[in-house]
């Protein structure tokens, strides 16, 4: 029988993670120190004439203090804790000063951890009660009860140190920093959660932006270190964070939403119009416009020196929207897009064909599942960006990135055509549409990548018997010269295997299509009046260009 895998409660994890970093290690220190020591005690005791009575004797001559001899030992407690107190203050602000020059706000964040309260408070209280303890010896009288009480104290403050230090180099891992930073941007929108006063969700508002900006300050520090994987973790928790707020959206009060003095002296909010800064107000959108601001900037900053942050950044963009469709949140996608167009703008003023090429990938992906949850408008509006782009692209003689761009309208067309969508004719008319300004310049490269995606599109109408569509790209294609369309012949009858002979992200040649649909080459061209073609060297493939991007 299978065993399911059950994920453990948060609850349940936090009593396990005390068990095991604190609760155990405390306890199997403690006992081996008393087992060796009173071991070795009773042993003394027996051989020093004592009873042996179950141990009990051992313990009964242990506890039988003599004032006039423990004078020393009595202040010497007190001096023992203060110097452990002084190594673990020691280390622990050397530690934490290192993190804090690498991570804003992490002596805060220390200070304001409740373990750490409780470690610092229990060793101030041992030191004083053992300050104290020093003074009550008197000829004749011990303390027991209070002496007993300080040794235990010592113990455990000695026992202590070793699962604190433990604890403390846990704390300050840099994973560990960025979820505790968006948790507490959380805890920041619950505790603004149905506030009406206006001063208690002004405040829940700045600490808000405080998180964001702190995890943005993270990824910078991370990318000038080329520390990646804390990079992405920043990335990540900015994008759990948007996630988790679109859950509670819903529920805020109408003063949550308004851009109060504090928010609007951030510099992200002061450089901005008055009528845009009221415009973010009525679309309730100014937590996303926040995050996303912050992912434009760190996406400016990786785009040279780092450009996995700058497809990550892209890939949670495409989450944050998605998540937005589901929860019907039309401001929210319309302002995803546009930061979704600010990542391709700036990467095309940059020329840097390879990230624009994977953040076109993510663009398809987020019109595709706009597609499938019936935001048809949306999907339109997108192919007309990704046709602007392309022409951008055209005119500063980036022609691969058009060819990809036709590529993906080609492929949301299809999915349009299989999920039936009212936009379907819509987009294939913009699709036709992308290639005339680059026929009117007759710039040979762009034109021929751009009419073999719509081939391979009229190839897979033909394929699923809508024969119409299929005939609308004939009807486009009819003034285009015979070498062009027989170089495209071949180019497309050429690729059979989908697998490209490197590492791409997309995962397959632009030129492959399926058997059923390439068998309806033949038809089209007939239409066209184009036979098969045959060359002593292939032509061009678009397909080549990919492993010359750099």
């Amino acid at each position: 029988m299978t065993r399911l895998l059950t994920i453990p409660h948060p609850r349940q994890r936090a009593i396990h993670d005390f068990r095991r970093r604190w609760l155990v290690p405390v306890l199997t220190l403690t006992s081996l120190a008393l087992v060796v020591f009173f071991g070795f005690y009773t042993w003394d005791h027996l051989s020093g004439g004592g009873l042996f009575d179950g141990g009990w004797g051992a313990w009964r001559r242990y506890r039988a203090f003599d004032p006039d001899h423990i004078t020393d030992a009595v202040s010497s407690l007190a001096g023992m804790i203060a110097a452990v107190f002084g190594i673990v203050i020691t280390v622990v602000s050397i530690v934490v000063q290192l993190s804090a020059d690498r991570f804003t706000g992490v002596a805060r964040m220390f200070l304001r951890d409740r373990i750490n309260t409780f470690v610092m408070g229990f060793y101030v209280i041992t030191c004083v009660c053992g300050v104290w303890l020093s003074v009550t010896l008197k000829t004749g009288f011990v303390p027991g009860g209070a002496l007993l009480a300080m040794l235990c104290g010592t113990t455990l403050g000695l026992v202590l140190m070793a699962p604190y230090f433990g604890y403390v180099f846990w704390f300050l891992e840099p994973q560990n920093i960025v979820q505790r930073i968006r948790v507490e941007g959380m805890r920041a929108v619950v505790t603004g959660l149905h506030r009406a006063q206006q001063l208690g969700a002004r405040a829940a508002q700045a600490r808000v932006v405080s998180c964001m900006e702190e995890l943005t300050d993270v990824t910078s520090n991370s990318i000038s270190g080329k520390d990646k994987i804390i990079a992405s973790a920043a990335v990540d928790a900015l994008k759990d964070f948007a996630l988790d707020y679109l859950k509670l959206k819903q529920e805020q009060s109408a003063e949550w939403f308004r851009i109060g003095e504090r928010l609007r002296e951030n510099p992200d909010f002061v450089a901005m119009d008055p009528e845009s800064l009221s415009d973010i107000e009525q679309r309730r959108t100014w937590v996303e416009w926040k995050v996303m601001r912050q992912y434009l900037g760190i996406y400016n900053e990786a785009l040279v020196s780092m450009r996995d942050i700058n497809y990550l950044i892209a890939i949670d963009t495409r989450y944050i929207g998605e998540a937005a469709a589901g929860y019907r949140d039309m401001e929210l996608l319309r302002l995803v897009f546009r930061y979704m167009n600010s990542y391709l703008r700036t990467t095309i003023n940059a020329r840097d064909v390879r990230t624009a090429y994977n953040i076109l990938n993510q663009y398809r992906l987020l019109v595709e599942s706009m597609l499938r949850q019936g935001h048809d408008d949306l999907a339109m509006e997108a192919a007309g960006y990704l046709n602007y782009y392309g022409h951008v692209c055209f005119d500063i003689k980036l022609t691969f990135v058009t060819e990809t761009i036709a590529y993906d309208v080609s492929a949301l067309c299809q999915l349009a055509h299989e999920l039936n969508s009212p936009c379907r004719r819509g987009l294939l008319q913009s699709f036709l549409e992308l290639d005339r300004p680059l026929r009117a310049r007759s710039q040979e490269a762009a034109v021929l990548g751009v009419r073999k995606a719509q081939v391979k599109l009229a190839a897979y109408f033909l394929s699923v018997g809508a024969e119409s569509e299929a005939r609308l790209v004939e009807v486009d294609m009819r003034d285009e010269p015979l070498g062009r369309l027989e170089s495209i012949r071949y180019a497309l009858e050429s690729v059979t295997t989908k697998d490209f002979w490197e590492i791409i992200d997309r995962g397959r040649n632009f030129e492959y299509m399926p058997e059923a649909q390439r068998n309806m080459l033949p038809r089209f061209f007939e239409w066209l009046g184009v036979g098969a073609a045959s060359y002593s060297e292939p032509p061009p493939s678009s397909s080549a260009v990919i492993s010359s991007l750099s």
